[in-house]
């Protein structure tokens, strides 16, 4: 037996124990719906079939596509997050970063000892073109901060009032190399990025 609600048609007598989609026998887990269906509800759009089957419902990527906006440059995972803004996704009941679950997807697994960038500096993205491996160091390259304590809002430069002068410097190699002192923020601000891209590979806010 059949009936409509809300334009979904549903199942409610036949497989009593199963999805109340219409053609969907996975069990049911909340609201009368199967994992997959359910989280497509959660999301507001309108349910639809799920192409492929998985032991839990769906497929890894296809759980990865629905949580995920796609309207803009970056993809913006819209799922749960950490308290650093990355997206968290559960697999084989382990909670992972959401964008390294991607790079996975499209490139294979990540060789031990790497990191993965993001490349576009926004920690929810999970775009696999925006993501790259890198290691600790590359990673720490690309930053568009300052660091914690940095009074002057430029990375690597600090006034210092002694000598009434702006410093630059640059970390490198656990080194800490003196770029030069300078009259001014912009003289200064020039001369480390100069230096960064001397020494560093992933620095890519120096580009723009």
């Amino acid at each position: 037996m059949q009936h409509e609600r809300g334009g979904l048609r549903m199942r409610i007598e036949r497989f009593p124990d199963s999805c109340a989609f219409d053609g969907c026998e996975r069990p049911r887990k909340a609201r009368g719906l199967c994992d997959g269906h359910y989280m497509q509800h959660r999301q507001g759009g309108q349910l639809k079939e799920l192409k492929r089957h998985a032991r839990h419902g769906i497929s890894l990527g296809e759980r990865i596509d629905m949580h995920t906006d796609k309207s803009g440059d970056c993809w913006l995972w819209t799922g749960a997050t950490n308290e650093l803004g990355y997206g968290q996704v559960r697999v084989e009941g382990k909670n992972r970063k959401a964008h390294r679950v991607s790079y996975e997807l499209a490139n294979g697994s990540i060789p031990k000892g790497l990191m993965i960038d993001h490349i576009c500096h926004t920690p929810s993205c999970v775009r696999p073109e925006h993501l790259r491996l890198a290691t600790s160091k590359q990673n720490q390259e690309n930053r568009i901060a300052p660091r914690i304590g940095n009074k002057s809002g430029v990375r690597g430069v600090t006034w210092v009032p002694a000598n009434r002068r702006w410093v630059a410097r640059v970390g490198h190699n656990r080194k800490c190399i003196h770029v030069g002192c300078f009259d001014t923020i912009e003289e200064a601000e020039a001369a480390v990025i100069a230096k960064r891209l001397e020494l560093f590979t992933h620095n890519n806010s120096d580009f723009h």
